[in-house]
């Protein structure tokens, strides 16, 4: 992979998409960042060796330029002196350094070119970058936020599962249950106690009337 093809996938890189793939987001975060500082220190030197470059080649064209004009003024010199067959491999090397300047110089264009796209891709990743750690600590706390929520979600799908609820609602029964028992035993007993006394009263009433019919009785005889 080249390197401005590696810098611009960096760049390009959705922090978002790549916690949802993460199995602990925070220590991804961290990781993430590591890596597109890394890969940024290797593209600066990368850009580095490629402007050096860029300047070797700008260089070489001009001294070929050069040459083919130094060869030139040796073929003028040559025909002025009479001398066409030295003229003639003056203006051979004149022709061989022509064809290297055009060529360095076409390859200095190309890589002018490319120092270009090298120079935007690093600054487009520094700005990621840059981005980057200005979320860092935003994502970390969604993530434990979303952590937690998890684990809320998890637990209550847990105690569903084991029927916790069920067996609450059924100790509820159960109480209800028992204190239905209570209230009616309270209300058995509650009767048990007037039937005593209404007993009694009944006894008393006999009594009495037993005492009346003595007494007339003994009136009458």
């Amino acid at each position: 992979m080249g390197i401005l093809q590696r810098i611009t996938m960096l760049a390009r890189a959705n922090i978002n998409a790549l916690l949802d793939k993460a199995e602990d987001p925070e220590v991804m975060i961290e990781q993430i960042l590591r890596d597109m500082k890394e890969s940024y220190h290797e593209a600066k030197v990368q850009v580095t060796a490629a402007i050096t470059e860029e300047k070797k080649l700008k260089q070489k064209a001009g001294e070929n330029a050069d040459l083919a004009a130094k060869w030139l003024q040796k073929a003028e010199l040559a025909v002025n002196a009479g001398d066409d067959e030295l003229a003639r491999e003056a203006l051979k090397r004149k022709q061989d350094h022509d064809g290297m300047a055009k060529s360095f110089q076409a390859q200095w264009e190309e890589q002018v070119k490319a120092v270009t796209e090298l120079k935007e891709a690093l600054a487009e990743l520094e700005s990621k970058i840059a981005e980057a750690e200005r979320k860092k600590d935003m994502l970390i706390a969604r993530s434990k936020r979303a952590k937690a929520t998890k684990q809320i979600h998890e637990t209550m799908a847990g105690i569903s599962k084991n029927s916790a609820f069920e067996a609450f609602d059924r100790m509820e029964d159960k109480v209800e249950h028992t204190e239905a028992q209570a209230q009616a035993a309270k209300e058995v007993d509650a009767d048990t106690l007037e039937e005593k006394f209404a007993r009694l009263e009944g006894d008393r009433n006999v009594e009495d009337e037993l005492s009346a019919l003595k007494a007339r009785l003994k009136k009458d005889a």
